[in-house]
């Protein structure tokens, strides 16, 4: 098997974690360097199971640095890009840091990638950046993007840079433009570690508006798999859309996790809505499995009873987050 330098910006967070782990696994000859700013969302206990060896290097940096992007770029075959802020509240709360963190850091890793001959770069984005769908239809790699909020807007400004780059460079930059993800290590401030955790503590659940938004869910490890293969097999300048087609509505999700808990549905508290709730997105995978031939694995009532089942089982883990532990 080839060896072969991967550097991998935000693999202390939910999905990059994941990442890590799948490609330790998987490609066990290939070097992997995680590059991580540990922002509140970066949680060094998500790898504390990861041996430290000449084949997995943790660098504390930041995305928006040039100059500590060109310090560890050197000989990097491919680059996968997580590193990104993503909660819709905090964006609405103080989008500047979103348009710094996921638009400008984007444009300075394409820089150095660019300047270093990076032979393959997979830009993780969501499908937040087309917008909201009506009750019917899907998003496909066509749909035009139409982001509602500081957050999608954001991440749609990174697309296009990574889209600009193939164009006027021939760079070989792919983009991944995922639904909703679940399982292990997600951070508690998302919808289904959230849900879990006050639930255990017998603690309000609180549903934006109505609960009847819509999203698609997909097990993190198929999403894994998913950015291995354009990572591999993926055609510069292309865009794949990852989805599970597995439409669930919050508040369903809600009851089904109260359901297996065994916890009662009077825990559910409705609150105010959310500023620019997109009301439902849906995926159309289509081209990854045509081109690639992914599609996932994991059915929805396996892994969301996996994922509870992690979390019942990872209390600690949760607890060092609530305390502010894991940033120590």
């Amino acid at each position: 098997m080839l060896d072969r330098k991967l550097f991998i910006t935000g693999g202390a967070g939910f999905i990059g974690a994941n990442f890590i782990k799948y490609m330790r696994r998987v490609y066990p000859a290939y070097e992997l360097i995680n590059f991580d700013a540990l922002t509140y969302a970066g949680n060094p206990d998500n790898l504390a199971d990861i041996p430290h060896d000449v084949r997995y290097k943790f660098i504390k940096g930041d995305i928006t640095s040039g100059a500590e992007v060109a310090s560890v770029m050197k000989g990097v075959w491919g680059v996968i890009h997580f590193a990104a802020e993503s909660h819709v509240d905090r964006s609405i709360e103080g989008p500047e840091i979103f348009t710094r963190t996921n638009t400008l850091g984007t444009q300075v890793l394409l820089d150095h990638a660019k300047a270093e001959g990076v032979e393959r770069f997979v830009h993780v984005s969501t499908d937040e950046v087309y917008g909201s769908l009506g009750p019917t239809g899907y998003f496909t790699e066509t749909t035009p993007l139409s982001p509602n909020s500081p957050y999608s807007a954001s991440k749609a400004g990174s697309d296009l840079l990574v889209r600009a780059y193939y164009e006027t460079f021939g760079f070989p930059g792919m983009i991944t433009r995922c639904s909703n993800n679940y399982g292990p290590y997600q951070f508690p401030e998302k919808l289904i570690p959230l849900m879990i955790s006050n639930a255990l503590e017998n603690k309000p659940l609180p549903v934006y508006g109505d609960g009847l938004n819509v999203r698609d869910w997909l097990y993190v490890e198929d999403h894994c798999r998913a950015i291995d293969m354009v990572l591999h097999q993926g055609k510069p300048g292309g865009v794949y859309n990852i989805g599970g087609r597995n439409e669930w509505r919050n508040i369903d999700i809600v009851k089904l996790i109260l359901k297996e808990l065994g916890k009662p549905e009077s825990l559910i508290q409705f609150v105010k809505d959310r500023l620019g709730h997109d009301r439902r997105y849906a995926i159309d995978a289509t081209k990854i499995k045509n081109e690639l031939g992914w599609e996932p694995t994991v059915l929805f009532p396996e892994g969301i009873k996996k994922t509870i089942r992690w979390y019942c089982d990872n209390l600690k883990w949760i607890e060092r987050i609530k305390t502010g532990a894991y940033r120590r």
